[in-house]
C-alpha cells in the first residue's frame, strides 16, 4: 500500500450510485497531473484527499493510482479554498463568488465561513440572502458530511445519502441505524436493495419481521410496475424466497401478520397491495353506479340523430352514426379503433350530438401532449386528468366525491394509457348523472402503471363497445397508416420508401452503422429535406433503454451531435446542457410536472446550482440534487412516448432489442409518427416483431369485478 496526499482538480467520472469516481488530481512533485480511481464519494473540484492505494498500469488509460481507502481533509492554500469553495459544495457560491471571497479573506476563508459568515458582508456582491443561503447550505454540507462517513462505511451513494439527510434531517443516522427498511418507503429512489445492504452491514439478521415485510412489500411492488395489480399467493411467496433467502414458512408467518395489520389485502387467491385493491374494486363499483343512474339531460335519441344526419359538412359512414347513436343513448361507453379509421371525426360526431342537446361537455387525456392535441382537433379545451381533478400537492385532488366534477358529459381520449389508480382517482370525481365516454386504441402498450383498464372494461361484456375498423381513404395514402394496420393483422410491412412517401426503412447490419445512421439522420438528412428544427420536430424512438442502440447510449450521441453547448450541470454521469431536451421521469406534482412530460434547458445557473426547464413556455426550476429526475430526451423509449405524436420519428430497431420485439410495441412506436417514419435497423428484427404477438398477461380482476357485479338498487 501507498499513501498519497492530493489536490481534486478535475472529476473525470462520478457514479452517484456507488461512489465510484476518476479523478485528475495534482500531486507534490509530480510534473503532470495524477488519474486516482476508485469508491471516493461526494468529492469535490478543490477536495484535499489522504489516499491508501496500489499504482496500476491500465491498458487503455494508461498509469493509474487505484484507491483502497480514502480520507478527506479542509484545504490549506488559498488555491486550493477557492477551487474547493467554487466547486458547487456550498449553495450561492460559485467560482465568480469564490474567488472574491479568498481574495477577501484568504487562507482565513473557511474559518470565518464556520465562525463569523456574516463577515461575508463585506464582499462585493454578496448581501444578506446569500449570506443565509451560505450560513444554511455550510451547516447542511457538514451534516451531510457526518451523515456521509457513517453511511459511507455502509456502503451508501453520496446521492441516496443527500435524499436521506432531506427527509429525515439531523435523525437520519438514527432512523438508519433503527430501521433501514424505512429508506425504501419514504424515499423515492432509494429501493429495497439498497436498504437491504445497509442492514446487512449494520447486522440486522436475514430473518428478522421488519427485513422480511419490506421484502415483500418490495416484491409487490416490482409486480405493479410490470402492470400486475395483485400477486397471487404462491408467486408472492415464491418471489419472496428467492429474494429473501429464507424458508417459505418464515414468509408464510409474515404475510399472515401483513395480512392482520392491513399492510396488505387477500381476496379469493389475489395478494394486493391496499392501493390497488381499494382502486380496482373502487374501479367496478364507480363504473356499475354510473351505469345505473339517471342523467340531469336526457338526449332525444331519434331527433339527435336526424340532425346529425343533416350535418352535411361530416359525411359519416355507417359504424361512426351507431357510434355517436351508442353515445348518445348509453351512461358509459367505447370508442376504439386504429389511426386512420376515423376516432376524432367520430368524437365531433359525439361532441355535436351532445351539444344539439344542450348538455355541458368537458374533454380529458391523461397526459399534457394528448390534451393538446384533443383540444387541436375538437376546438376545445381539453384538460390533463390531473389538471381536470385540480390536484394540489400536499392535499392531493380538490375534486372528488364530496366535490364533483360539473358538466353532463365527460369524453376521455388515451384511455390505454390510464392505469387503475389514476382511473379511480377520476371516476370518484364523475357524479352519478354524468355520461362517460372512454376513446382509446385497444392495440397500442398498455398503461405503464398497474392495471389493463381499456381492455378490462371491454373485456367485461357490461358496456357498450363501438370498433371503428375502416381505413378512410385520406388515410389510404399514407403508408404510416397503413402499415400500422398490416402489423396489426401480422401482415409484412411495405418497406417500397419512394420520393413523396412517409414510410421510410434503411436496412444496417450492425448496431453500430444504425446509431451512425440514426444520427445522420437526425443531424443533416431529415433538417435538410423537410426544412425542421431537429430538436423541435424529430424524436428518436427505441424499444429499450440499455445498450449500444437504447435511449440511454442514443442520448449520450445525439447530445453530442446536436448540442454543443459547455454550460452545464452534471449529475452522475449525465451532463444537462443549456439547450438540451430532457424528460421528467416521475410525477413531481409540487413542479406539477410528470412522467413523461418533454422540455428544453433553458437556463443553467452555476453559482446555485439549479438549472430550468422550459415545459411548453412554463419555466420549471431543478436543483443539481433533483436532476434525477430528469433524464436527456433526444432518444427515448416506445413505452415513455404513448400518448404522444411527433412530426418525424426515426426508430431504431434491431435483433439486439430481441427481448422487447412484439407486435404492440412496433404498432405504438410506428403510431407514434405524424408526418414522417423512418425505421433503421434489421428487416429480421421488424418481421419477427409483427409475428410476435405474444403480450405479458396482468393480474388484474377488474373485468371479472365488473361482469360479476350487481347494478345498485337492482337495475
Amino acid at each position: 500500500m501507498e499513501r498519497l496526499r492530493c489536490v481534486v482538480e478535475r472529476i473525470t467520472y462520478q457514479n452517484e450510485e456507488n461512489g465510484y469516481s476518476v479523478l485528475k488530481v495534482a500531486v507534490k512533485d509530480y510534473h503532470d497531473l495524477v488519474t486516482v480511481v476508485g469508491v471516493m464519494p461526494d468529492t469535490h473540484v478543490g477536495s484535499v484527499l489522504s489516499l491508501e492505494g496500489v499504482w496500476k498500469m491500465d491498458a487503455r488509460y494508461g498509469r493509474q493510482f487505484s484507491v483502497e481507502k480514502f480520507e478527506e481533509t479542509l484545504p490549506a492554500t488559498v488555491y486550493g479554498i477557492e477551487k474547493y469553495l467554487g466547486s458547487g459544495l456550498i449553495k450561492g457560491v460559485g467560482p465568480k463568488f469564490a474567488k472574491r471571497i479568498v481574495g477577501k479573506f484568504g487562507k482565513d476563508t473557511l474559518d470565518v465561513i464556520e465562525e463569523d459568515p456574516d463577515a461575508l458582508l463585506e464582499v462585493e456582491g454578496i448581501g444578506k440572502i446569500r449570506v443565509e443561503r451560505i450560513k444554511k447550505s455550510w451547516q447542511e454540507q457538514k451534516e451531510i458530511k457526518n451523515i456521509m462517513l457513517f453511511l459511507q462505511s455502509h456502503e451508501v451513494s453520496t446521492s441516496h445519502a443527500t435524499k436521506i439527510f432531506k427527509t429525515y434531517g439531523s435523525e437520519s443516522i438514527e432512523v438508519v441505524r433503527e430501521n433501514p427498511y424505512r429508506l425504501a418507503d419514504d424515499i423515492w429512489g432509494i429501493g429495497f436493495k439498497t436498504a437491504d445492504t445497509i442492514a446487512e452491514k449494520l447486522g440486522i439478521g436475514k430473518e428478522r419481521f421488519v427485513r422480511l415485510r419490506s421484502g415483500l412489500l418490495y416484491t409487490l411492488n416490482k409486480l405493479s410496475e410490470e402492470g400486475h395489480c395483485y400477486a397471487l399467493r404462491e408467486q408472492l411467496i415464491g418471489k419472496g424466497e428467492e429474494l429473501l433467502e429464507v424458508e417459505p414458512a418464515e414468509l408464510e408467518i409474515t404475510l399472515d401478520e401483513m395480512l392482520r395489520t392491513e399492510d396488505v389485502i387477500q381476496d379469493q387467491e389475489a395478494i394486493y397491495l391496499p392501493p390497488f385493491y381499494f382502486s380496482e374494486s373502487g374501479c367496478a363499483k364507480r363504473l356499475l353506479r354510473l351505469l345505473s343512474a339517471d342523467r340531469n339531460v336526457r338526449p332525444d335519441v331519434e331527433n339527435v340523430m336526424k340532425r346529425v344526419r343533416a350535418d352535411t359538412e361530416i359525411p359519416y359512414d355507417e359504424v361512426q352514426l351507431e357510434a355517436i347513436r351508442t353515445a348518445v343513448s348509453s351512461k358509459v361507453m367505447v370508442l376504439t379503433g386504429g389511426p386512420g379509421t376515423g376516432k376524432t371525426t367520430t368524437t365531433l360526431g359525439i361532441i355535436s350530438a351532445y351539444r344539439m342537446s344542450g348538455c355541458r361537455i368537458l374533454l380529458a387525456a391523461p397526459t399534457g401532449r394528448a390534451a393538446k392535441r384533443m383540444s387541436e382537433a375538437t376546438g376545445m379545451e381539453a384538460k390533463t386528468i390531473h389538471r381536470l381533478l385540480e390536484y394540489k400537492p400536499p392535499e392531493g385532488y380538490q375534486k372528488k366525491e364530496e366535490n364533483p366534477l360539473e358538466g353532463d358529459v365527460l369524453i376521455l381520449d388515451e384511455c390505454s394509457m390510464i392505469d387503475v389508480i389514476l382511473m379511480y382517482n377520476l371516476l370518484k370525481a364523475v357524479p352519478d348523472h354524468m355520461t362517460l365516454i372512454l376513446v382509446g386504441d385497444t392495440d397500442q402498450l398498455p398503461s405503464v402503471g398497474a392495471g389493463n383498464v381499456l381492455k378490462d372494461i371491454m373485456a367485461s361484456g357490461r358496456i357498450p363497445v363501438v370498433r371503428l375498423t375502416k381505413i378512410f381513404r385520406q388515410a389510404q395514402g399514407s403508408r404510416i397508416i397503413m402499415n400500422a394496420h398490416r402489423i396489426n393483422r401480422g401482415e409484412p410491412l411495405d418497406l417500397r420508401g419512394g420520393k413523396d412517401a412517409d414510410f421510410f426503412f434503411a436496412s444496417k447490419e450492425t448496431n453500430e452503422e444504425v446509431v451512425e445512421t440514426v444520427v445522420q439522420y437526425c443531424t443533416v438528412n431529415l433538417p435538410r429535406y423537410y426544412h425542421v428544427d431537429p430538436m423541435r420536430d424529430i424524436q428518436v424512438l427505441t424499444p429499450m433503454q440499455r445498450g449500444v442502440c437504447g435511449a440511454a447510449n442514443l442520448n449520450q450521441v445525439l447530445q453530442e451531435a446536436m448540442n454543443p453547448s459547455t454550460v452545464c450541470l452534471k449529475r452522475g454521469g449525465t451532463q444537462y446542457r443549456l439547450g438540451d431536451k430532457v424528460m421528467q421521469i416521475r410525477n413531481d406534482y409540487d413542479k406539477e410536472v410528470f412522467n413523461g412530460d418533454i422540455g428544453r434547458v433553458s437556463r443553467v445557473d452555476l453559482e446555485d446550482r439549479e438549472l430550468r426547464v422550459d415545459f411548453d413556455g412554463r419555466e420549471v426550476p431543478y436543483d443539481v440534487s433533483e436532476l434525477d429526475e430528469l433524464t436527456l430526451a433526444y432518444a427515448t423509449t416506445i413505452h415513455k412516448a404513448q400518448g404522444s405524436e411527433y412530426p418525424i420519428v426515426v426508430m431504431p430497431f434491431t435483433m439486439s432489442h430481441f427481448v422487447m420485439l412484439q407486435r404492440n410495441l412496433l404498432y405504438t412506436g410506428v403510431t407514434r409518427a405524424k408526418k414522417i417514419l423512418v425505421l433503421i435497423g434489421e428487416k429480421k428484427a421488424l418481421y419477427y416483431a409483427v409475428r410476435n404477438e405474444t403480450t405479458a398477461s396482468r393480474n388484474t380482476k377488474l373485468a371479472g369485478r365488473l361482469s360479476e357485479g350487481n347494478l345498485p338498487d337492482g337495475k
